[in-house]
């Protein structure tokens, strides 16, 4: 196992050296991106990077008719694995690729924003066949878009916090390093959330070894999704939030930036359960969404007022 993490890591670590050599790459939102379709786990599920994206995307493009749709679902995976006994045994991870044409026929988007990665390891060490169902996975998903001339841009996934288990965090490096590397391909777009993350971490824990960013190791709290927003921001070529060490603090400093915020809130909250239970899934315990035309309807309103308070 060790020679085989070694030969893992001196393979990545070339493509790796030459993806960071354009760390600063940029993909701005074109003004045909329109409806910007969110897919990932449980932590976009949670929908606070989505949220804080989202409402700084509004917020710097006064009058955007813009509609992002989050339809993250909790426990999924792009590779299709699943641990033993996962959910006490109740369900098997859900596969994205179960949905993944359903969702891409119904909500019909102009960008899919793409993060997985947390649980397609499925804690445990790094096994060449995992990573390659990760793989397999993840190109699957961008084959899908890409075949219907869908720009698609993949985020890294977040940190697994390495207090609790150095191997995993290992794992979840490896994969970020690949998709980072896959930048060298001229149809893939990857914006990294990973190693932002990680630099801040363990920056925090020089100073202060019980800081985290996930008190569970893989949930981020409110600081991990800033970090998450703030790197995808920046890699969308808007780094003013980069500057900003809260939400609070990007928030406040524009006009009716937190009414914006919380209109999004709802908004998405709204939305995201009504899209999941239209589109369909194989997750038991999600909340029933109301009928689509109701969210949608209630949506149009909330993004109006949206317009006109980002218009201030």
């Amino acid at each position: 196992m060790i020679y085989l993490k070694r030969c893992l890591f001196g393979i990545l670590w070339i493509g790796f050296q030459l993806a960071t050599a354009q760390a600063q790459s940029t993909y701005p939102l074109s003004k045909d991106s329109k409806r910007i379709l969110f897919i990932g786990n449980s932590i976009t599920y949670a929908a606070h990077y989505v949220d804080f994206t989202v409402a700084a995307l509004y917020l710097e493009n006064p009058g955007s008719k813009m509609e992002a749709i989050n339809v993250g679902l909790p426990s999924e995976t792009a590779s299709g694995l699943s641990e033993p006994g996962h959910a006490g045994g109740r369900f098997p991870r859900p596969n994205l690729h179960d949905r993944l044409e359903r969702t891409l026929e119904e909500v019909k988007p102009d960008l899919v924003i793409s993060c997985y990665g947390m649980n397609d390891g499925i804690y445990m060490p790094l096994d060449e066949e995992r990573f390659a169902r990760f793989r397999e996975g993840i190109q699957r998903l961008h084959e899908a878009a890409t075949q219907r001339s869908i720009p698609i841009i993949h985020l890294t996934p977040p940190i697994f916090d390495p207090k609790k288990d150095p191997a995993y965090a290992e794992v979840l490096d490896t994969y970020s390093e690949w998709l980072l590397s896959q930048r060298m391909n001229a149809q893939w777009q990857v914006i990294d959330l990973h190693f932002p993350m990680k630099e801040y971490l363990l920056a925090e824990r020089k100073t202060n070894p019980d800081f985290f960013l996930a008190e569970d190791a893989v949930h981020p709290n409110e600081t991990g999704h800033w970090i998450m927003a703030q790197s995808l921001l920046e890699g969308l070529g808007l780094p003013e939030a980069k500057r900003k060490a809260s939400p609070d603090t990007y928030f406040d400093t524009k006009a009716s930036g937190q009414e914006v915020l919380a209109l999004v809130k709802k908004d998405q909250s709204l939305t995201k359960d009504a899209w999941l239970t239209h589109i369909g899934h194989d997750r038991p315990g999600m909340k029933e969404g109301v009928p689509l035309k109701q969210a949608t309807k209630e949506s149009k309103k909330n993004r109006k007022e949206i317009r006109r308070l980002s218009n201030l």
